[in-house]
């Protein structure tokens, strides 16, 4: 065992190039655990750049200047968000703080379910099992309710840093994209000479990391806009609030879809009870979660989700338990990018042989 691992050591380190790549993701994953909550919004920013590169690529070719490009996309792109904070935020506030007030009594209809379940499942559920169920549940909202009032000075804190946010990450956004070129200039005269490897996988990743960001908002745009619609035909209560969630939801892959569908089925049922409507509601839900999963996914992800459902949702597991929110997000890239590394060095050794063959 020991001299299998010397030997695979000498035949992937030997070689100056993937000694150089090893270290330039060791350290890159390295700061990002120590420093995350600094980088933070140096992170939020190339996101975003990464999104906003694309229509200014397009405005390139059509013949106009890069500034003036950079500047036209750079001030839509202020003005929805300025739209989103004065229409939609209000709506999605006012939802939050209703839904809130009305938890109590949507316990209360909770309770009265489940004490029918018995009479409904003799053979299945007993009363004992209905009230270790209650005290058990009635226990852990009292926790939950307890740790946010005792986090509510670091809320304070976040909305601070938040406001902070909206200052810096702009700007971050504006300048990235205005001196692109200038900014991976200087990045690559940091980087060592031996770095063949890097560039082979960085031209690879770059693509799909710019297609998986674009893919990704215009997921969560078009599952938003669908679900708040198909919500509000059937006259659902916190339709917007619901269709954020929905759509922010395909964020995390799987995982995500899993989660949210508990508080669309709560709702529904609190509202229409065991009924027809409620039945309407979840299979319309669930048709919009099959068309993105099976349909609009293919469709935007054709290149960057060439991997299994379980090493996603292994990779969200694990880049979520490292980097948090950010390992969640870009888990998908990151499963690419190892896959991209071992594609890599298993090129490199091919090509190895072949010379020596050849000599």
């Amino acid at each position: 065992m020991w001299e299998y691992l010397k030997n695979w050591y000498q035949r992937k380190f030997s070689d100056p190039d993937a000694v150089t790549l090893f270290l330039l993701l060791a350290i890159t994953f390295l700061l990002i655990i120590l420093f995350s909550g600094i980088l933070a919004p140096i992170l939020v920013a190339i996101s975003l750049a990464y999104l906003l590169d694309w229509p200014v690529l397009r405005l390139q070719k059509a013949g106009m200047p890069r500034l003036t490009a950079v500047s036209t996309v750079f001030a839509v792109f202020i003005a929805l968000n300025v739209a989103l904070i004065l229409f939609l935020m209000p709506v999605i506030w006012q939802q939050s703080v209703a839904l809130l007030g009305e938890l109590p009594q949507m316990f209360v209809q909770a309770k009265l379910l489940l004490n029918r379940l018995p009479e409904l499942f003799p053979g299945y559920v007993s009363e004992q099992q209905i009230a270790e169920f209650v005290e058990t549940t009635t226990n852990r909202a009292l926790l939950f309710g307890e740790t946010l009032l005792g986090q509510s000075l670091n809320r304070l804190i976040g909305v601070m840093a938040l406001l902070i946010y909206l200052i810096v990450v702009p700007l971050l956004i504006f300048f990235m994209l205005k001196d692109k070129h200038q900014l991976l200039r200087h990045l690559s005269s940091v980087l060592p000479y031996n770095r063949r490897l890097i560039a082979q996988v960085s031209g690879e990743m770059h693509l799909q990391i710019m297609n998986y960001i674009r893919g990704k908002a215009i997921e969560v745009v078009i599952v938003g806009v669908v679900t708040y619609i198909a919500f509000a035909a059937f006259d659902l209560r916190y339709a917007a609030l619901l269709a954020v969630l929905v759509g922010l939801s395909v964020l995390i892959p799987y995982i995500g879809a899993a989660v949210v569908t508990l508080p669309v089925f709560l709702v529904a049922l609190f509202q229409f009870g065991w009924s027809a409507m409620f039945a309407y509601v979840m299979i319309a839900y669930l048709i919009i979660q099959a068309l993105d999963g099976n349909l609009l996914v293919p469709l935007l992800f054709s290149e960057a989700v060439s991997l299994h459902p379980v090493y996603i949702i292994a990779a969200v597991l694990i880049f979520g338990g490292l980097f948090g929110f950010w390992g969640v997000f870009f888990a998908i890239p990151l499963a690419s990018l190892v896959k991209a590394v071992l594609t890599a060095l298993s090129s490199d050794k091919k090509e190895s042989t072949t010379a020596q063959g050849g000599e």
